[in-house]
């Protein structure tokens, strides 16, 4: 979502933030968002997003509201994201997590298990951390250290509930949930249409709208 996940958009109000450590609260205010309540002037962000490096992961789980699309065979489910029509893998055929992973993934290593006929379990290591990928629109920290835990617990027919916990012990002092979300079935014919970020296009909409509101040359961006 724009202010960041559903149930904890950066607001300003105390029980969103979520539990930081010194780094992690450092590394926010570090952060020059658009949204939030530390956004910024478009020219003076730092969002990674801005060049169209890729969201990363969980940060597609919560990119504003976007069309997701859910396959599934006997080994694994695939989770396809409408922006930048990026996609991941969740291994579902009963290998454990990897004690860890050799070369961080923007979109991370992922093991599911159901553990009832509604439930699926996903676990989520080895993602990119660092400035390469930020948790949420409104710049919140993650680092190589972090563990997600998705629940997607299936409501009703047409009806699925997914829950986001973050468990970072680098940026965070304990592990936090980030949100409950809705997700209802669309018909079998749905298109998703093709959402890209495109970087000749991201240059051109900052020269010809983005540098002059901010008051910003375009050779003084950083």
């Amino acid at each position: 979502m724009a202010w960041g996940p559903r149930d904890m958009p950066y607001d300003g109000a105390p029980e969103h933030n979520p539990p930081y450590t010194p780094l992690g609260l450092a590394t926010q205010h570090s952060h020059k968002p658009l949204e939030g309540e530390e956004r910024v002037l478009e020219s003076l962000s730092n969002d990674p997003r801005n060049k169209c490096d890729p969201l990363g992961f969980p940060r597609a789980d919560f990119y504003q509201v976007r069309h997701t699309q859910i396959l599934q065979n006997e080994q694994q489910v695939v989770v396809l994201y409408e922006f930048e029509k990026r996609w991941r893998v969740i291994w579902t055929d009963g290998r454990e997590l990897p004690k860890e992973v050799p070369q961080p993934r923007y979109y991370g290593y992922s093991a599911g298990k159901w553990v009832d006929d509604t439930t699926l379990v996903v676990d989520t290591i080895g993602t990119q951390g660092t400035e390469k990928v930020w948790l949420d629109e409104a710049g919140r920290p993650a680092s190589d250290a972090m563990h997600v835990e998705e629940r997607f617990h299936r409501l009703d027919h047409d009806n699925l509930e997914l829950t986001v916990t973050i468990d970072d012990p680098k940026m965070y002092a304990k592990p936090w949930v980030a949100m409950k979300f809705p997700m209802r079935l669309q018909s079998p014919d749905f298109d998703v249409v093709e959402m890209m970020c495109i970087p000749s296009e991201m240059e051109q909409y900052y020269k010809d709208y983005g540098d002059p509101a901010s008051g910003v040359a375009s050779g003084e961006k950083k």
